[in-house]
């Protein structure tokens, strides 16, 4: 089987900085002391999140804004902010542009017709005859299935050198009438960010070996975007933490059998942070102690849920600075969940 090396990640962040304390003084002001608000606001403590990212400044949230509107500075950003991090990666892995093979794209906070990929291949030297893969609808398991495809695409043979982007703006979809509990917990959870990866059949990275996805039935009103007039309406289920803890040991054990692996084998976890719920939850089923997902942990502190593109920023630190930058650390496990509900795998091999 042809091999995947990961040589490279990189990742950007849009220019403002929101830290979380300011943010809740805000919604407090936009909101009043009503006593929903009052039972919702200690969300935002809560989180385990101190700072996020926006592609806007706070004063934009002030006004009204329609969906064309945010939609136009949702592209604007995106190709801006796979470019910065596309740039790196590929100055990372030592590459040209002109030697991607394919590029695989994943956004779920935005439409972009042609698509972002498309948009990139106009501002970097990319061959012309680059395959493109847009993907969207993925949500935050964007960043694992994404990877998983762009994997694949190397080991068909028929690719050597594959870039694989994502990009959410989450924040731009904050509804400023919209008092109720999904809306609250959106404000308080997302950011915005961008990442880059180069995944080629050479190089000295570590390898992707292993994927897997499972979609649970009945299923479809756990996680997802409803679209209204003003903007994008966050669907979360409140059970999300009950059913991983429940339902999810057993999905695993399925997929790393079927790999010839067991959860003994792995050095590291490296897992989208949903939230600190689902954190606690996960460290649970990898049976390690509570607060030992550190690498998922400092990037949901430092930058929020970004969606699809958090995975990657966990990955980019577990390489840099946490738990694979070690030469002891063989293997890590990956894992992600989002709308479908879909819970993915993947396994990173020294």
């Amino acid at each position: 089987m042809i091999p995947v090396h990961l040589n490279a990640v990189a990742t950007a962040v849009p220019p403002f900085l929101f830290e979380q304390p300011d943010i809740e003084r805000r919604m407090r002001a936009q909101f009043g002391d009503s006593a929903m608000v009052a039972r919702l606001l200690p969300i935002f403590a809560n989180t385990g999140i101190e700072r996020r990212y926006s592609c806007v400044p706070i004063e934009w949230y002030y006004d009204e804004h329609r969906w064309a509107d945010r939609n136009a500075i949702y592209r604007e950003n995106a190709v801006a902010l796979i470019e910065e991090a596309t740039i790196r990666a590929l100055e990372r892995a030592r590459i040209a542009p002109d030697r991607i093979d394919a590029i695989v794209s994943v956004s779920t906070t935005g439409l972009a017709t042609p698509s972002l990929d498309a948009l990139l291949m106009e501002r970097l030297p990319f061959g012309r005859h680059t395959t493109r893969l847009p993907i969207v609808g993925l949500g935050c398991v964007g960043g694992a299935l994404g990877l998983a495809r762009a994997a694949d695409l190397v080991r068909s043979g028929s690719f050597s050198n594959v870039l694989f982007v994502a990009v959410e703006c989450c924040t731009l979809w904050f509804r400023r009438n919209e008092m109720t509990k999904s809306n609250i917990v959106a404000t308080a959870l997302f950011g915005d960010g961008a990442a880059a990866a180069v995944l080629s059949s050479t190089g000295t990275g570590p390898r992707l070996v292993a994927s897997g996805e499972y979609t649970f039935a009945r299923s479809l009103d756990i996680m997802g975007w409803d679209v209204a007039d003003d903007g994008l309406q966050a669907i979360f289920s409140r059970d999300i933490p009950a059913l991983i803890a429940r339902e999810l040991r057993a999905i695993l054990d399925d997929f790393l059998a079927r790999n010839h692996l067991r959860l003994e084998d792995f050095d590291a976890f490296l897992s989208h942070p949903g939230g600190t719920k689902v954190l606690e939850a996960l460290e649970g089923i990898f049976a390690v102690a509570p607060g030992s997902l550190r690498d998922s942990r400092a990037v949901l502190r430092e930058y929020g849920n970004m969606s699809s593109v958090t995975l990657l920023f966990v990955l980019e630190r577990a390489l840099r600075e946490g738990a694979l930058a070690s030469l002891d650390a063989r293997r890590a496990l990956l894992t992600a969940m989002g709308p479908g509900f879909t819970a993915a795998f993947l396994t990173l091999e020294r």
